[in-house]
């Protein structure tokens, strides 16, 4: 191990942890410094920026920005809500898979806020406690951006795996996560629904009740108040006996724009699928087709004009939408810390292959470890891939592995009680019993959080290894 491999590898360290501490756009910036000093100081070659996963962010995201300006997350929401009522005593099932369809068509976890008080009013009524369906959901938006075609995960593990030599691509990386983050779902509510005392049990539930702070469960106006489809809104009791999906609303403009952004989507996946799909042109008497990249960029600008027609937003309100500024956010991460790791890798890739490819190698699971932990530190699911899976790749494990590891230990990113969503859903849950806690790893997210990362990293692997 040379001293260069040594102090380079703390610059690249160093940058990282820096920026988690500025947290946003800050890992990006600090990532850009740290691919400075690689390059001024130590005078090794830039590598190659992620313009291709910053292609797809940007289109994605404006698109996805468009739909929601259009009133198509009000939709999306709505939709979810009365699937989720429809089933009220298997809501530890159904919320979180249905949530997690949702997040993988919208590529974006912004939808679990004003599904939050739904959740709630539904298991509280039926008696059901509710940190279960809510600590579940809120965790299940961790592994499901690996499974959406235009989520920014997605985007920056497609431009390292859809190329040679593992040409793996849109349709076989859904192969594997899809069904490993289903599963490890399914595994994870099981488990949550032996998790707690029962309602009539629990003496802070029953205190609350009785000293009027709370109605009785199944009682009219027990659940949570509703907040709009647009965002998080403040708990209370609910009148008249009215759900809380009843009083959520959406525009037909709204409706339409939501279509047609999931229809761009499933369309992404049929030429991901079949490439015969895509246009063919010769290039220097070689045939080839336009690449995923450059197909899924141009489908959802297709999408995005038709929104404007079909959805008529308002385009100068597109900046400020929640889903444009984390895609932003996202991307200016990505590009920093990408950089940063590409450079380093292509300087020392030798050494990367010849000794830790042996640790990789020798004990795989270090790699999902290593993505478990930068999710948690960043709170990033892209800047996680991007930051270890090009390791992993080049330490030499097969790509199907790498993939199948990689969606499980996103869900690191709710490890610490610090995100959005996890804050919503503990101030939605008039119970109390969804808890951020008070030692980091005391809250009610963590054990399904655990859970639903480690099945689903070992049916990924497996599904991985066996398919590719």
């Amino acid at each position: 191990m040379s001293v260069s491999f040594v102090l380079e590898a703390l610059v690249v360290l160093g940058s990282i942890v820096m920026g988690t501490r500025a947290g946003g756009v800050g890992v990006g910036l600090w990532g850009g410094l740290g691919t400075f000093v690689l390059v001024f100081i130590f005078g090794e070659a830039p590598g190659e920026p992620p313009a291709a996963a910053m292609a797809i962010i940007l289109a994605v995201v404006t698109t996805a920005a468009l739909m929601q300006a259009a009133g198509g997350i009000d939709w999306m929401v709505a939709v979810a809500a009365r699937v989720i009522e429809k089933r009220p005593k298997q809501i530890t099932l159904i919320a979180p898979l249905t949530a997690f369809l949702f997040s993988v068509g919208a590529g974006t976890s912004n939808i679990i806020y004003p599904l939050l008080p739904v959740i709630y009013d539904v298991s509280y009524k039926n008696g059901i406690r509710p940190s279960r369906p809510m600590s579940i959901t809120v965790v299940q938006a961790g592994v499901a951006l690996a499974a959406s075609p235009v989520s920014a995960a997605m985007a920056a593990m497609l431009t390292l795996t859809d190329v040679a030599p593992y040409e793996l691509g849109l349709a076989q990386i859904l192969a594997i996560t899809f069904p490993a983050c289903i599963i490890g779902i399914i595994v994870t509510s099981l488990v949550v629904n032996r998790m707690g005392l029962e309602l009539a049990d629990d003496p802070e539930v029953q205190a609350r009740i009785a000293s009027g702070q709370l109605a009785p469960p199944g009682i009219d106006g027990a659940g949570a108040g509703a907040v709009g489809a647009g965002g998080a809104g403040g708990g209370g009791a609910g009148a008249g006996g009215e759900s809380a999906a009843a009083k959520l609303t959406y525009t037909e403009a709204g409706r339409n724009s939501a279509i047609a952004f999931l229809l761009g989507v499933v369309a992404i996946v049929a030429f991901g699928i079949f490439p015969g799909l895509r246009p063919s042109f010769e290039v220097g008497g070689k045939t080839s087709s336009v690449d995923m990249t450059s197909t899924i960029v141009l489908v959802m600008f297709v999408v995005g004009v038709l929104i404007l027609f079909i959805g008529k937003p308002t385009v100068g309100t597109v900046p400020s939408q929640s889903v444009f500024k984390a895609g932003m956010i996202s991307a200016i991460a990505l590009y920093g810390i990408a950089w940063l790791t590409s450079t380093f890798i292509a300087a020392h890739e030798a050494f990367i292959l010849r000794s830790i490819g042996t640790w990789v190698g020798s004990w795989p699971f270090i790699f999902a470890l290593a993505v478990f932990l930068v999710s948690a530190l960043t709170t990033s699911q892209s800047t996680a891939t991007r930051t270890i899976v090009p390791i992993g790749l080049a330490a030499g494990l097969p790509v199907g592995v790498v993939t199948g590891m990689w969606a499980g230990a996103l869900g690191g990113v709710y490890t610490l009680p610090a995100n959005g969503t996890q804050i919503a859903a503990a101030n939605f849950d008039l119970t109390g019993t969804t808890k951020l806690g008070g030692k980091l790893f005391d809250h009610s997210f963590f054990v399904p959080m655990l859970v639903l990362s480690v099945v689903t990293i070992i049916v990924g692997a497996a599904i991985g290894l066996l398919l590719f």
